[in-house]
């Protein structure tokens, strides 16, 4: 299913870029003996929309299938052995995303290498800015990977060496500034029109910068990276650094429904199969009051009196300890809505851009924490079309107290389903406070980053060995460069 979804988005992006670029006949020899069906090159934007839609349809996917269990969101129920919700990692189970993000980092440079060709500078940013958010993921999931090197296989480069992620990352924050020099918003973008901005040159650049404080945030506990002073200097100039200042600029690709875009379950009924939410999830949401639970979760229910009966939102501990026969109720499961045609996935929210600036004013680089806070969980309900109620402040539970940690909770609902963006905040910051339990592995810890896919073990096995050699070993205890 999903290679017949992506062939029909090429289809879609070459017929495009075939009308942008056949000609009519001349009497040259070679212009009249050249296929007028067949494309000769490729035009920037004729692999943005596969992109775009594989990417982010795939992030979408992997979060459900690892995130959430990782971050309590959800949990697989009935437990028929420990798993992820466990901390117990299979050696491939980034493998999925690893060969997702090389794919099309390398279509990302193909756009890049196009649109210097012929002179498109706005589609020369673009291409940056989608090999950059999937570089990103890359490091923060694995660590060290092939990156200067990898996609150079028409080169020569069958092999491709591990890079240190420091250095990636600094390449990155340089190829970010690079971007937003590049914009250019008087020639706008001339190709067929991109699925998640709709050609506004304008969004795409904002999502660019806001990438951009994403990625200072990320490494921020490394004080000689003086990410809070560059993030200050960017929000102090936006008419140098437009960031997304509101819901309908964020980056949020709309699954229509309507083939080739469509969700990435092609059968609904799997998104709920054996899953349940997790007891933290629901739980803090019932203290909260909140109005996004239907929106998440569908009501637990009993039998009484042969009956079913609806007891609320209510779910079950992750890694929880005992058989699964002691819960005498069926818990809230996933609400299938989310996941059926049509959705919508998030890239980056408006949500996370105040969050930043929560974290920020909470910090005492900028001012108006609480305000920043308070606008964050507006957004997040902005972003289900959910009303927040006016007393939603007056809560305990969700009224500002000042700490980081209240930021950061508010801050992992907004980025549910967003990738692995919960696990990477909790890495950088160790909120949420999740529960553990005596059945977890792994000594209760959570992991930091995901083992090395399988066949690169024996597809690049010299570099490989030498990689985990610097490392001292392949495991999933060994923190990402940015974690203290």
């Amino acid at each position: 299913m999903r290679k017949y979804k992506l062939l029909s988005l090429l289809s879609l992006s070459l017929l495009t870029a075939v009308a942008f670029q056949v000609t009519s006949c001349t009497n040259d020899f070679e212009d009249t003996n050249t296929d007028p069906n067949r494309l000769q090159e490729i035009s920037p934007g004729t692999l943005l929309n596969p992109l775009i839609y594989e990417v982010a349809t795939s992030n979408m996917y992997r979060s459900w299938s690892y995130n959430s269990e990782l971050m309590q969101d959800i949990l697989t129920f009935p437990q028929t052995s420990y798993g992820i919700q466990h901390y117990n990692l299979s050696d491939n189970i980034g493998s999925a995303s690893w060969n997702t993000y090389y794919r099309w980092m390398k279509t990302a440079k193909d756009i890049e290498a196009a649109a210097v060709r012929v002179k498109d500078a706005n589609y020369e940013a673009i291409g940056i800015t989608m090999r950059v958010w999937m570089a990103a993921n890359l490091v923060d999931l694995f660590g060290d990977v092939p990156y200067f090197d990898a996609g150079k296989g028409g080169e020569g480069v069958i092999y491709p060496a591990f890079d240190d992620q420091e250095a990636i990352y600094d390449s990155l924050f340089a190829d970010l500034e690079r971007a937003n020099e590049l914009y250019d918003s008087k020639k706008g973008m001339i190709y067929y029109q991109d699925i998640l901005f709709n050609n506004d040159i304008a969004k795409w650049q904002k999502f660019t910068n806001s990438l951009h404080l994403r990625l200072l945030l990320r490494i921020s506990n490394k004080a000689n990276k003086e990410a809070y002073p560059k993030m200050v200097a960017m929000l102090g100039n936006p008419a140098k650094y437009p960031i997304i200042t509101k819901v309908e600029e964020e980056a949020t690709l709309l699954i229509t429904g309507v083939n080739p875009n469509i969700s990435p379950w092609s059968r609904i009924q799997d998104f709920t199969l054996s899953r349940k939410m997790a007891s933290f999830f629901i739980d803090n949401l019932n203290e909260f009051k909140d109005p996004r639970l239907p929106v998440f979760a569908t009501q637990a229910t009993r039998m009484e009196n042969q009956k079913k009966v609806n007891i609320g939102y209510k779910g079950i501990p992750s890694a929880f300890e005992g058989s699964d026969g002691q819960f005498d109720y069926e818990a809230s499961t996933l609400n299938n809505k989310m996941a059926a045609n049509p959705t919508k996935t998030a890239i980056l929210t408006y949500a996370e851009v105040l969050f930043i600036q929560a974290e920020l004013a909470q910090k005492g680089y900028l001012t108006g924490a609480e305000d920043f806070y308070k606008k964050g969980v507006q957004a997040a309900m902005d972003f289900y079309a959910v009303a927040m109620p006016n007393d939603y402040f007056d809560n305990p539970a969700t009224a500002y107290d000042g700490s980081l940690e209240r930021i950061l909770l508010q801050k992992y609902y907004a980025l549910y389903m967003n990738d692995y963006q919960q696990w990477f905040e909790y890495k950088r910051t160790g909120f949420p406070k999740l529960p553990k339990t005596k059945t977890m592995m792994n000594n209760g810890v959570m992991p930091s980053r995901f083992p090395y896919p399988l066949d690169i073990r024996t597809k690049n096995k010299t570099n490989y060995e030498k990689q985990i050699q610097k490392m001292g070993g392949d495991d999933i205890n060994i923190k990402i460069w940015w974690q203290n």
